[in-house]
């Protein structure tokens, strides 16, 4: 995996591109954001998180599809559990990921933020091929955009609190941060 700095994309990642994104105000990249996802909940592989992010879910297939039918959302990458990494947004648009957010006071963290969706819940561990996954593009998201320091590294729980509640107490962050020190 190489991220191209000049184009944004992730040169070893699979491209399936969303039409959710535009651009960034003028602002440096300086906040990773990592969320879960899964569709329909709790099902994996399903191929559904893709079509939810470029706004053909097929809503017949499962009746909690009707209830985000309207809703137009993005991120810069989907890590599924077998580690395989998925791009949606190059990361020099901003992705509609985090929504009404906040981080250490400053709003809209969409205009300075990357987010990656890891294919799990709030409730279940995450798995290897997951963090080894998570951990390489990190670093390299990290070598391309220096102000990604680890302590501006958080969940969509810390940019958005009692509203949204991942990646979840099953993210051990412990061995995240460890492994990005390494």
């Amino acid at each position: 995996m190489q991220l191209d700095p000049d184009s944004g994309w992730c040169h070893g990642a699979h491209h399936c591109p969303s039409p959710n994104f535009n651009s960034r105000p003028e602002a440096e990249i300086s906040l990773l954001v990592i969320h879960n996802i899964s569709l329909p909940p709790a099902e994996f592989k399903t191929g559904c998180v893709q079509a939810f992010f470029q706004n053909q879910l097929d809503v017949s297939q499962h009746p909690y599809f009707e209830s985000i039918a309207e809703l137009r959302v993005s991120a810069h990458f989907l890590i599924e559990r077998d580690g395989v990494l998925t791009q949606f947004v190059s990361c020099l648009d901003r992705a509609w990921h985090a929504g009404v957010s906040s981080f250490e006071g400053r709003d809209s963290c969409n205009d300075y933020s990357i987010g990656i969706e890891l294919e799990g819940t709030d409730d279940l561990p995450f798995t290897d091929d997951q963090y080894d996954a998570l951990i390489e593009l990190t670093r390299q998201l990290q070598s391309s955009y220096s102000a990604i320091i680890t302590q501006r590294i958080c969940g969509h729980s810390d940019v958005a609190p009692g509203r949204k509640t991942d990646p979840g107490p099953c993210f051990d962050w412990a061995r995240f941060r460890a492994a990005l020190q390494d």
